[in-house]
């Protein structure tokens, strides 16, 4: 079975998440906060240490209901900071309580997370043809609207390529290559 360059066979989590979950449209405003919070976290690390530390992250954010979330204390960050469960960095930790404010705000003027989201590739995943894992940019034009437009309503860990992988995992975009079993599944 002939999968994208990116996923190690030796690493089940890894295959699972390739070929369960990366590229499949999320909807669901608390799945999009966890993976916004997710792919911040990762800025500078591996994804398999946040794989491996995903359920962590699942039970420390409250399953990532962001009205919880908004309303975590200082004392509960500080709390957090000592959960080895976790990436325990102070910036980040905040920013998922910062971007958790923030999604309340997005919900409330715009109705949902996911069609604020969901807006900047036209409410439709972007179907791409790449043949080679060198051919997937870091970052495109959307990524970038999409950074500029979530920094600007006060989210923070969210640069272009953040919010690429961002737009990969959550099937804003497919970007499975074309030999990926998974390209024709994603693409429907």
């Amino acid at each position: 079975m002939k999968r994208c360059e990116w996923v190690p066979a030796e690493s089940q989590v890894y295959l699972t998440y390739h070929d369960e979950e990366w590229g499949v449209p999320v909807h669901d405003d608390r799945r999009l906060f966890e993976m916004l919070v997710l792919e911040g976290a990762q800025a500078g690390l591996s994804w398999s240490t946040i794989l491996n530390k995903r359920e962590g992250f699942r039970r420390a954010f409250a399953g990532f209901d962001p009205v919880t979330v908004a309303r975590f204390s200082a004392r509960r960050v500080d709390r957090l900071l000592a959960d080895p469960s976790i990436v325990r960095n102070r910036m980040k930790v905040e920013s998922a309580v910062t971007n958790a404010k923030a999604v309340r705000r997005v919900q409330e003027e715009d109705g949902s997370l996911d069609t604020y989201l969901w807006s900047f590739v036209g409410g439709a995943p972007k179907v791409n043809r790449f043949r080679t894992l060198s051919d997937i940019p870091a970052e495109t034009a959307e990524s970038t609207a999409m950074s500029k437009g979530l920094k600007g309503r006060g989210f923070r860990f969210v640069g272009p390529t953040v919010c690429y992988a961002f737009m990969q995992a959550c099937g804003l975009v497919n970007d499975h290559v074309v030999s990926c079993f998974r390209y024709r599944e994603v693409a429907g």
